[in-house]
């Protein structure tokens, strides 16, 4: 039997590389603005490399196998964000001080010290868990959690948790944090293990209507209640994108877990139509879907009020434009023009100054990581991880597309951040503790089954059944 290797030589080379590139973009950005390179501007991506490296030894360490492309992918993407937030703090300084303007200064500053901290959150969590099956242990606990920050803005006032007129955060002075970040992780490890538990029943069919088996009508409680959920975050947190992540990372683990497309049928039917029903009040009844019904109108038309309500995605769409093929070059937009560039439109401000060769390229790093993702949930040999991998990577995809479609006028706008390159602690530390459980599973699925490790235990029952089996050794 070949026995699988740990890859970790390649892991290193690969985020050496990424690196590289970083740093060729911040000496990029310096000649532009500045028409000259300081001595300085390898310091932050010296800094990123060395947090890097520190996570890589731990994962040589803690997670030998785990898959060796998603650490230099991720490192990637978080790199150009720093530096791209660096570029926006040059704009934002007067020329004179440009040049003199501190490395850790500023929005790439904080975006550097959020990353350094969102890396040690990781590499603890890999130290905790060792095996992502003892995650089903606190699912209950977990789902609880979850539902209790989601609901948490909701219900505090709009002084603690509005922003752009989305009710997102809890904010205390000039502290803030947005919990519905963390809350999918929780809900997600939930929904894995309740979906186990239940497969087989959620599997039955009542009737086969165009060659599609759909379930029986008393197996739709759980979805009804998650959708219920999702609507509620949709009308009183006024967030489409975080009300469409939370139902279609619920509604992809069923069909994961049951292999019937009709759950996606009846997961987009109910959540398309809860959608247009909050619109149809909106324009009637007004109250707490006003919102949505004045977001879904910049959508339909936005040049109607270019200077009003539909300022922000008309500039983002004139941003992508002016980019064109292949940009105007880093540093070479103006990236001050955008609101919100830092955080909701920063896939557009990235898009004017590398075009869309380079935006596809960024989105090619991204399928990269669900792919992996996705790689890792089909090789595992449990249940409860090829859910929760699964999940895991569909989440990320969702809410990159969910991002993208709305600063290019394919869905409404959703104010949800773009993982990786967005400034702000919540969202950077939450999609890293997401990629420290997909490197978790993926080393359990890369394991050598030789041997009295975690791959070599018995899989395919529920995780609590895994959790009290006895150690199996399965030889070639």
């Amino acid at each position: 039997m070949r026995l699988a290797r740990s890859r970790r030589n390649a892991e290193l080379s690969l985020l050496l590389l990424a690196m590289v590139l970083v740093a060729a973009y911040a000496a990029t950005v310096e000649a532009n603005v500045l028409d000259t390179v300081t001595p300085d501007f390898w310091i932050p991506a010296a800094a990123l490399g060395l947090v890097f490296l520190g996570l890589h030894l731990v994962i040589r360490w803690l997670a030998p196998f785990a898959d060796p492309a998603l650490l230099p992918a991720v490192a990637l993407l978080n790199g150009i964000g720093v530096g791209f937030l660096r570029r926006y703090d040059l704009a934002q300084a007067a020329p004179e001080q440009r040049e003199g303007l501190a490395i850790f200064a500023g929005t790439g500053g904080r975006q550097l010290a959020w990353t350094l901290g969102a890396v040690v959150l990781a590499a603890a969590l890999l130290a905790i868990m060792r095996d992502h099956r003892s995650l089903s242990r606190y699912a209950y606990t977990l789902g609880l959690a979850g539902i209790v920050l989601v609901m948490i803005p909701a219900v505090l006032p709009g002084r603690f948790s509005e922003i752009n007129g989305a009710k997102l955060w809890i904010r205390l002075g000039g502290f803030s944090i947005q919990p519905g970040e963390f809350a999918k992780l929780a809900l997600l490890a939930f929904f894995a293990y309740y979906l186990v538990r239940k497969r087989e029943v959620l599997s039955l069919a009542s009737r086969r209507v165009l060659g599609i088996d759909f379930p029986r009508g008393r197996d739709l409680g759980p979805v009804l209640v998650v959708w219920m959920i999702s609507l509620l975050v949709l009308v009183f947190e006024k967030d489409l994108g975080t009300s469409l992540l939370y139902f279609g990372m619920f509604v992809v683990t069923l069909y994961i877990a049951t292999e019937r497309v009709s759950w996606l049928l009846i997961g987009l039917i109910l959540f398309f139509g809860g959608a247009y029903l909050a619109y149809v009040l909106g324009s009637t009844v007004g109250g707490p879907f006003a919102n949505f019904y004045d977001r879904a109108q910049i959508w339909l038309d936005p040049f109607a009020e270019p200077y009003d309500r539909g300022y922000q995605l008309v500039q983002g769409l004139l941003t992508l434009g002016t980019g064109g093929l292949f940009g105007a070059g880093p540093g070479g937009g103006q990236p001050t023009l955008l609101p919100e560039v830092q955080t909701d439109f920063i896939f557009a401000g990235i898009g004017e100054e590398i075009g869309l060769f380079g935006l596809s390229a960024l989105l090619v790093i991204y399928l990269l990581i669900v792919e992996r993702g996705l790689r890792a949930a089909l090789a595992v040999r449990d249940s409860f991880g090829k859910l929760l991998a699964g999940g895991l990577a569909f989440t990320l995809g969702l809410q990159v597309f969910v991002i993208v479609g709305g600063i290019s006028k394919l869905i409404p706008l959703t104010g949800q951040t773009t993982p990786f390159l967005s400034a702000g602690g919540s969202s950077l530390m939450a999609n890293w503790l997401l990629i420290a459980v997909l490197l978790r599973v993926s080393d359990g699925a890369r394991r050598p089954v030789t041997g009295g490790g975690p791959a070599a235990r018995p899989a395919g029952g529920p995780p609590e059944q895994l959790h009290g089996a006895p150690t199996e050794v399965i030889r070639p």
